[in-house]
């Protein structure tokens, strides 16, 4: 199995991901809806299928298939983890906690820590933030990193503008103790004033004639409403700000970084950062087609992916940058 062992700092190890099987393409959606332009869409989007979870699968399924993934491609020893940590916003129960229904199901030891944490497009990052946090601090040195993500649940079937969006998935890292530094520069930040931009009104304790108010008109009957212009307009301004301020706070510059790897919305939003920060296309790589958003589960797929490829030297600077629901953003420095 891989080296489990001590160190003070978090180091991003193999990935392992789980996508549904039933996949749902733009085609099968034309056929049931002709009066769609999927042609259309599909350019704005760049996705052109997603995968979505059965009527009776949870983010928990996922995550627990993704991590069965991880420790058999990898040899790692379940026994040997002594952290959970789940991001999701689709759990299974408003309580217990989901992290602790996975550990129990992957026979995690019960001296190990597990925790939920509700955060969406940001949350890998915050993830690792987290991860990073326990390691230094002695708590932790072998952590178990899951996003799962099952939105299609909130979207009804008749919504043109998330249907085409969101696929369902989840993705296992692995986090362990290095003495080399190799994430660091983490920033956050939060505006909650834009929480009427993308929001689930119901399944809290709120009560419902209390709940905050979609920023327009609900066009459609999902439960999950999206905003897309205005988060558009957000994300082109918080992102580079942030891309501006990791690299001016580390003494870095753009020619330091390798590749930007950026939460995979929609190509239209990537696109417009690509434009904004003069990047060619290779600096910031878009890969949705196949997958559509799957919000947290993104970064960790992209990373995923590019390893397979290639694409990601050894000891190369990356900078990864999550960001939406919230509005909620956070990015990091990461030599792979």
């Amino acid at each position: 199995m891989p080296n489990l062992h001590c160190g003070k700092h978090a180091r991003i190890g193999e990935i392992a991901v789980h996508l549904p099987q039933r996949i749902e393409t733009n085609d099968s959606l034309q056929e049931q809806f002709p009066r769609w332009d999927l042609k259309l869409i599909e350019e704005k989007t760049g996705i052109a299928q997603r995968h979505i979870a059965a009527p009776e699968e949870t983010a928990s399924d996922l995550a627990v298939k993704a991590a069965e993934k991880l420790f058999q491609e990898n040899d790692i020893d379940r026994s040997q983890i002594d952290f959970l940590l789940l991001c999701t916003q689709t759990p299974d129960y408003a309580l217990p906690t989901t992290s602790c229904l996975i550990q129990d199901r992957l026979g995690l030891p019960t001296r190990c820590g597990a925790l939920d944490f509700n955060l969406g497009c940001s949350g890998f990052v915050y993830g690792l933030a987290v991860a990073d946090g326990l390691i230094q601090s002695g708590a932790a040195k072998n952590i178990l990193l899951l996003t799962a993500e099952t939105y299609s649940k909130y979207i009804d079937d008749d919504d043109r503008s998330l249907r085409t969006i969101f696929g369902d998935g989840a993705a296992a890292t692995m986090i362990t103790a290095s003495e080399e530094k190799t994430l660091w520069g983490f920033q956050f930040g939060t505006d909650g004033s834009g929480g009427d931009m993308l929001i689930v009104g119901d399944g809290g304790s709120r009560p419902a004639e209390d709940a905050i108010k979609p920023r327009h008109r609900k066009r459609w009957k999902s439960r999950l409403y999206m905003d897309g212009p205005s988060l558009i307009n957000f994300t082109v301004d918080a992102v580079p700000r942030l891309v501006d301020e990791i690299l001016r706070d580390n003494d870095l510059s753009d020619a330091d970084i390798h590749t930007y790897l950026m939460h995979q919305a929609t190509w239209k939003m990537l696109d417009q950062l690509r434009a904004r920060m003069d990047l060619p296309e290779e600096r910031l790589p878009i890969d949705i087609a196949d997958i559509g958003n799957t919000v947290s589960c993104t970064l960790p797929i992209l990373i995923d992916r590019l390893r397979s490829q290639d694409k990601l030297p050894a000891g190369s600077n990356q900078m990864l940058i999550g960001f939406g629901v919230g509005l909620s953003w956070a990015g990091c420095l990461w030599k792979c």
